[in-house]
């Protein structure tokens, strides 16, 4: 018995070590380069989209907002609440202030940056989920990188690959990690059982995923708006408070992310190194999940919704991560080595607004993570869809998604993390070789959509025989 003990403690260390080498080389260094590349890359060619065209994606957020989804369609507006959902999770408070703990407040400045540069990335994705997105039984669209490697590549073993990659990370270990969150911050601000609160949030989000897409799509309408407004007014109260500080605060942002005499004491790396992985990470940019959401919208040309998916890149790292930053770099609690991750968050805005703040980031910590499930979920559900359309498979993965939940709000278990880390390098990986290859494709629709835009046609429609060399596509003939 003692022998078998000690070879499963051999095997776990082993596990580990691999795990943990994964994630340095191929999680951070290879990810993160691969992920710059295509950012710039995309950036040229789109002749930066995401600047250029800033007009054209607020005008097409508010034209979303006012159209009703109608016969089980999802609009773009909601498609947006879905991806953004997604996006903003845990990692909009706790990420930001790890990252700010670990690599200084010059990791704010470059989170900033990979934000700017990896806008160009979404919007290609999403315009290529959009042009290969298909119709499901309901009526309902569907797509995200499977299914444009399946049709724009004719590799369904690489889209079936892709697909068990972001199911198993974003539906069940994402989900567990989000529940896992959303329990240590309600039992340290209430003392509320995690069990309790586990079985809570697991009743909730069985109530939505049974519901389908257009149920889905109604939550995350509600809670994302509402609550993404919340938090920005209650950093605007502590930014307003603090008015006489700003000056102050931007130049030592951006002072302390050229500080190149830290270079050879290896601080500078740190501190490019952590805002970068802020940046990306948090955003998901050019990492194949939000184009799951993007393909689900009712729109007359696939460059619409690529815009609009964009700005949800911008949402996340410049305004919302942007908030949880000044917040934290305001209250001068940085500096604390004790506190870290969701702890200085809480610290920071308690000593901003009294003690309000710690239940309001418990609050923010339910609703952020809710949402995250919420949007994960679909991103599962979508690829459980490529790989078969019986539907026994989709109701497995429902329940086993409610269970992942349970089992995420009472344990903790690092190799598991560590794990979904490791697969979502892979399945960002497989991605990004994607995009590359189909992004004429993208630059193509975009130069298409422009040069209606020119003639004044204000709302641009598509055909796939506008761009030549494009095939396999179903919905846009």
């Amino acid at each position: 018995m003692e022998k078998l003990q000690v070879l499963g403690e051999n095997i776990l260390t082993f596990l580990n070590a691999i795990v943990s080498f994964g994630n340095t080389y191929i999680g951070t260094y290879l990810l993160i380069v691969l992920l710059l590349i295509a950012g710039f890359y995309f950036s040229f060619k789109t002749k930066f989209v995401q600047f250029r065209l800033m007009k054209d994606m607020i005008k097409l957020l508010g034209d979303g907002a006012l159209q009703s989804s109608k016969d089980g369609k999802v609009s773009s507006f909601q498609a947006f609440c879905i991806s953004t959902a997604s996006r903003v999770g845990t990692g909009n408070i706790a990420g930001v202030a790890l990252a700010i703990a670990v690599g200084g407040p010059g990791s704010v400045f470059w989170m900033w940056v990979i934000a700017l540069i990896g806008g160009a990335s979404s919007f290609v994705e999403s315009t290529l989920a959009q042009i290969y997105k298909i119709k499901d039984g309901s009526g309902a669209y569907r797509g995200g990188p499977a299914y444009y490697i399946e049709k724009g590549l004719n590799k369904r073993w690489l889209g079936l690959l892709f697909s068990i990659l972001i199911t198993i990370t974003f539906g069940f270990v994402f989900n567990a990690v989000q529940a896992n969150t959303i329990t240590e911050a309600f039992q340290t601000a209430f003392g509320i059982d995690k069990l309790v609160m586990g079985l809570l949030i697991a009743l909730l989000t069985a109530a939505v995923i049974f519901g389908g897409v257009q149920r889905i799509a109604k939550v995350s309408e509600i809670i994302v708006p509402v609550l993404a407004v919340a938090y920005v007014l209650v950093a605007l109260l502590v930014i307003l408070l603090n008015i006489t500080k700003i000056p102050a605060l931007i130049s030592l942002i951006i002072s302390n992310a050229f500080d190149f005499t830290s270079f050879a004491s290896g601080a500078f790396g740190v501190m490019f190194i952590q805002g970068v992985k802020r940046g990306l990470f948090s955003n998901e940019a050019g990492m194949g999940s939000a184009p799951n959401a993007a393909a689900t919208a009712e729109v007359t040309h696939p460059v619409q919704q690529g815009l609009i998916q964009t700005l949800g890149v911008f949402t996340d790292t410049i305004l919302i991560c942007s908030c949880t930053a000044f917040v934290i770099l305001l209250s001068g609690i940085h500096t604390d080595q004790n506190l870290t991750g969701i702890q200085l968050t809480q610290a920071a805005l308690t000593s901003q607004i009294g003690v309000f703040g710690n239940y309001f980031i418990a609050l923010c910590i339910l609703l952020f993570a809710f949402s995250s499930i919420v949007g994960n979920y679909y991103y599962g559900e979508s690829n459980i869809e490529f790989m078969s359309t019986n539907k026994f498979w989709l109701i497995a993965y429902r329940i086993i998604v409610v269970a992942m939940i349970i089992f995420g709000s009472l344990t903790k278990v690092a190799i598991v993390w560590d794990l979904a880390d490791l697969f979502m390098s892979f399945m960002a990986i497989v991605n990004l070789i994607a995009i590359l290859l189909l992004g004429k494709f993208a630059f193509k629709a975009l130069q298409n959509y422009t040069a209606q835009k020119k003639r004044g046609i204000q709302n641009p429609t598509f055909k796939a025989s506008d761009i030549e060399g494009l095939t396999n596509v179903d919905e846009w003939k």
